[in-house]
């Protein structure tokens, strides 16, 4: 009774927004079953986690192409229409380092920690911040950065995020959210040609995961609820990230100095994300609060959420 009302409440705004990121050859279907049976569910589940006068953060996190920010937006959508709730949503991409910080790591660390994406090209301190200034009970507005992959920049200050009122819920969506580091043993053994060639002596992927050991550890703790897209396997998130590019590169046809990436690069800046994207697979279903399982047509087939 309660999921029928909320979805007779919702349909409208969510049905506007999944149709804003369809294109002609890519659309969403049973559209219905994924609001009734798991995200509506889960907007339930959310909101029986609130504490009064205390921001909820959740993370979620998924493979590259899992649709975080689709299924988030969505969440949002029922959480404000539905449960009248103040949801502030941030994917972990909008705290990459600048460019210019990120070639200062480059030749101070290792070449490959020019490409952001990996622990340790976030700027964690402002993460860190970002968390305490929502916590905090006499709450003062303040901005948060936004950033460009299509630059592969940081948008420019008037352009960041501003929070004016403190957030019942804060969603922070990231592929590598959560994520555990792993033995120093497994480290050892290249996993693809990026590590081969580009990591021979394992300096890149030592200071990663001392990353995620030290830094990202204390700030994932802070979570308060950890949510986690599953997909079935690494190859069918180069396939989801290849039709997402697309789309970008759609939305940003007319930008100067476009950093829009062909297929080839598409695979070869996914081999700096594989690692830790297949230790995920293993080991965020043993400690997700919810774990949302996608088939091969990246629908969601099955919802877990744990008590």
């Amino acid at each position: 009774m309660e999921i029928n009302n909320c979805f007779n409440k919702i349909k409208t705004y969510c049905f506007k927004f999944i149709k804003s990121q369809e294109t002609r050859t890519n659309k969403f279907n049973n559209k219905n079953k994924m609001l009734k049976s798991y995200l509506i569910p889960l907007s339930f589940w959310i909101n029986n986690r609130i504490k009064k006068k205390s921001t909820l953060i959740i993370g979620l996190a998924g493979g590259q192409g899992t649709g975080k920010t689709t299924i988030t937006t969505i969440i949002s959508i029922i959480l404000k229409k539905y449960f009248k709730l103040n949801v502030f949503k941030i994917s972990i991409d909008d705290f990459y380092k600048t460019r210019k910080e990120r070639k200062k790591l480059s030749k101070s660390k290792h070449q490959l920690l020019m490409t952001r994406g990996v622990p340790g090209t976030h700027d964690y301190k402002l993460i860190n911040d970002f968390f305490r200034k929502v916590k905090n009970k006499r709450f003062k507005p303040f901005s948060l950065p936004k950033f460009d992959k299509s630059i592969d920049d940081r948008c420019k200050r008037d352009q960041w995020y501003k929070i004016k009122s403190k957030p019942d819920v804060v969603i922070l969506e990231g592929w590598c959210v959560g994520a555990k580091a792993q033995k120093n043993s497994e480290l050892l053994k290249s996993i693809n040609t990026l590590e081969r060639h580009k990591d021979k002596i394992h300096v890149w992927r030592k200071y990663v995961n001392n990353q995620l050991k030290t830094n990202y550890k204390k700030m994932f703790k802070k979570l308060d609820e950890f949510v986690y897209l599953k997909a079935s396997n690494f190859k069918l998130l180069q396939k989801w990230r290849i039709v997402q590019e697309k789309r970008l590169s759609l939305s940003t046809k007319n930008k100067k100095n476009s950093k829009i990436m062909n297929k080839e690069d598409i695979i070869n800046f996914m081999q700096t994300y594989q690692r830790i994207t297949q230790h995920m697979f293993k080991q965020a279903p043993k400690y997700a609060s919810v774990i949302m399982q996608l088939n091969n047509n990246h629908q969601i087939k099955s919802i877990k959420l744990k008590k």
